[in-house]
């Protein structure tokens, strides 16, 4: 996990470049947690008494100008989904990267059309970063950038 700053740094870049509707600035935070954190958060937040992956917290008003809000991620849950899932543990975090950046930039995953908007730039962003499609397992080329 020594490399991780840097796989962290080039996934969230490369979410607010692709989809930052041309952001001159931008900063985040992104934690990596317990399950037991994330658990309490997702309760207090969502409603949903159990860890989840990835939370995103978008910035709120009296923000500081580009500030995105603040990511928080699982990490057992994390490494235990990229051993289910067979992918490298540093690809799922980056893939859990972009999904939460998308979030902060105002994507959801409500309803199928917004989902399958969502996906589609997530595997554009990915495959850039050299990951595997998350919903395929496939690298996927010839992407317009």
């Amino acid at each position: 996990m020594s490399n991780l700053d840097g796989v962290i740094d080039d996934a969230a870049r490369a979410a607010i470049l692709a989809a930052g509707d041309g952001l001159q600035s931008a900063f985040l935070t992104i934690a990596l947690s317990s399950d037991a954190i994330v658990a309490d958060l997702n309760e207090r937040f969502r409603g949903k008494a159990k860890p989840t992956n990835v939370l995103s917290f978008p910035a709120g008003h009296g923000a500081s100008d580009g500030q995105l809000g603040d990511i928080i991620m699982a990490l057992e849950t994390v490494e235990r989904e990229a051993l289910e899932q067979g992918v490298p543990f540093e690809h799922h975090v980056q893939h859990l990267v972009v999904h939460g950046v998308l979030h902060l930039l105002g994507y959801d995953h409500e309803t199928t059309a917004d989902a399958e908007r969502m996906e589609t730039i997530e595997i554009e962003i990915l495959s850039k970063l050299g990951v595997a499609n998350p919903y395929t397992g496939a690298l996927e080329t010839g992407t317009n950038d």
